[in-house]
């Protein structure tokens, strides 16, 4: 059994109704989305563009409530993630 079917009778089941999404990404962009499915060994573009879909809501919502983005470096010390700056 296929990918594409295991996925159309995921959906049935769930009784979710799919909807069909184009992208027209520029190089850089596509690279990016196929680096992304390597280093996260997923298998599909789509399962990478959901993944990313879920984790850019969280990151929304936390900065829509006043939070701020930190990264801690290997020597401990922490910097802001500029990730929404203009």
């Amino acid at each position: 059994m296929g990918a594409k079917q295991l996925r159309a009778e995921e959906a049935e089941d769930k009784k979710v109704q799919l909807r069909r999404v184009q992208l027209d990404l520029p190089p850089k962009a596509f690279e990016r989305l196929v680096k992304l499915k390597v280093d996260t060994e997923s298998l599909t573009y789509a399962e990478v563009i959901r993944n990313a879909l879920k984790l850019y809501a969280v990151a929304v919502e936390q900065y829509e409530a006043g939070n701020e983005f930190m990264i801690k470096r290997p020597d401990g010390t922490i910097a802001p993630a500029l990730i929404f700056q203009p």
